[in-house]
């Protein structure tokens, strides 16, 4: 992002290190109910969490691994283990990419979505007090592109109002259906990973999990999230 013309907070949630910290995250809740389930050992979990939960990732050591793996997800945890050390082998145990990089996407998007409906609910006030304020100052009309019969200007606004409150509903929904996470494997099916992974990190990212398994969350979801904020 182009910082001089982005928002501080939409430039927070799409940074290099905000991603890093929702990986980890994802992968650390991962491991919490893993142990929990007796799959990896719990002082494995509870010594990633100790020494990863304060850590700001090294986005540029990330990148240098990459180069070497040519896997990021694989150069982020190589990163992690730098950190954590023997412990962080049990991390991503029956886990493919997608589990980390679709969920992560699914914060993010959801993430971004309130900072869009914080600013709609703005200009929804904006335009109720000016509909409000000019609901009796002429205006002229139009009718195939000239002059016709005076409206007010209150009620152009009036419309304006109601097509953001449309807007509104459709960034909401939208947000909902994004919100989805997925912990499924490396081809969906929960084969090396519990279904009660996948339930506890949704519950901790504040996700729901996909109604069907599946190892990349079905992009219907996202066409229709840029689909929605395109007609805002």
């Amino acid at each position: 992002m182009i910082s001089r013309y982005s928002r501080p907070a939409a430039v927070a949630i799409w940074s290099q290190e905000t991603k890093y910290r929702i990986w980890f995250e994802i992968e650390a809740h991962a491991a919490t109910k893993m142990a929990e389930l007796g799959t990896i050992p719990a002082s494995a979990a509870e010594a990633i969490w100790a020494k990863g939960k304060d850590v700001v990732f090294d986005a540029d050591r990330i990148d240098e691994i990459e180069r070497t793996t040519k896997h990021d997800v694989i150069a982020f945890l190589t990163h992690v283990s730098e950190i954590v050390g023997e412990e962080a082998r049990f991390l991503h145990q029956g886990m493919t990419s997608s589990d980390v990089l679709d969920t992560c996407f699914a914060v993010q998007l959801a993430r971004a979505s309130d900072l869009l409906i914080e600013g709609v609910d703005r200009v929804l006030a904006a335009l109720e007090t000016r509909a409000k304020e000019h609901r009796l100052t002429p205006c002229v009309g139009r009718s195939h592109g000239i002059h016709a019969e005076p409206v007010t200007f209150g009620l152009k606004l009036a419309g304006y109002h109601a097509e953001f409150q449309r807007a509104k509903r459709r960034l909401l929904t939208a947000k909902e259906e994004i919100a989805t996470c997925a912990i499924s494997g490396a081809v969906g099916t929960f084969a090396n990973v519990d279904p009660a992974v996948e339930h506890y990190v949704a519950d901790k990212m504040g996700l729901a999990v996909e109604p069907v398994s599946t190892q990349v969350i079905p992009r219907d979801r996202h066409a229709a999230f840029f689909a929605a904020l395109g007609v805002v």
